[in-house]
């Protein structure tokens, strides 16, 4: 099972936008979903919301990548479909995956069912898994949750913070635990509540 904080299992697989290799996206962050199934309900419309998002994660340096172990025609036939019914276009990748290669690597695969589970990872410019949920077949994800996810762990990585319980952008962003009784006399005398914790604003 893949785990946070290492390396994202690396793959080559073909996609609607032709072949693609995990590792030639190093320098941008990576944000890989999967879907139970083409033609499905809840999945068409995550995809239109991924879609209608796109650009608000292009923004972030973000890589969006969809997957599923439906064949390369289904998606194919699936996208021009979304796009006829909804004039929406799917404007990222989605991998196909009949022989399960990728989807064991991410530990995707309902051996109950033989379908994709609903997962979603965030892969960082070095290649890092940093974030993994898994989501029940019939429950739809909150794509906006995705975007605020990416923003904190820039946020944490430029600054070397952490983010507190319910962070939006623009918030206060907690500092870590001092490592010398001086620092922490000096927190609070610069106004912290506590000493052990610090929040500040960042850009």
């Amino acid at each position: 099972m893949v785990k946070v904080g290492t390396p994202a299992p690396d793959f080559t697989a073909q996609t609607t936008q032709g072949p693609m290799q995990l590792s030639q996206l190093r320098g941008q962050w990576v944000l890989l979903f999967a879907h139970p199934g083409d033609f499905t309900p809840v999945c068409t419309t995550e995809f239109m919301d991924f879609a209608r998002k796109h650009d608000e994660f292009v923004k972030l340096n973000t890589k969006l990548i969809g997957l599923s172990i439906d064949t390369i025609f289904s998606h194919i036939a699936w996208l021009r479909d979304i796009e006829q019914t909804s004039g929406i276009k799917i404007p990222f990748p989605v991998i196909a995956d009949p022989d399960k290669v990728v989807a064991r690597l991410y530990d995707l695969v309902d051996e109950r069912t033989g379908q994709t589970i609903r997962g979603v990872f965030v892969i960082d410019p070095e290649g890092i898994l940093r974030f993994a949920a898994y989501y029940p077949i019939e429950l739809g994800r909150y794509i906006p949750e995705f975007l605020r996810i990416i923003k904190a762990l820039q946020t944490s990585d430029k600054y070397g913070v952490a983010t507190p319980a319910n962070w939006q952008p623009g918030e206060e962003v907690v500092v870590g635990a001092p490592k010398t009784l001086e620092e922490a006399d000096r927190r609070l005398q610069e106004g912290a509540s506590t000493w052990y914790i610090l929040k500040k604003r960042v850009d």
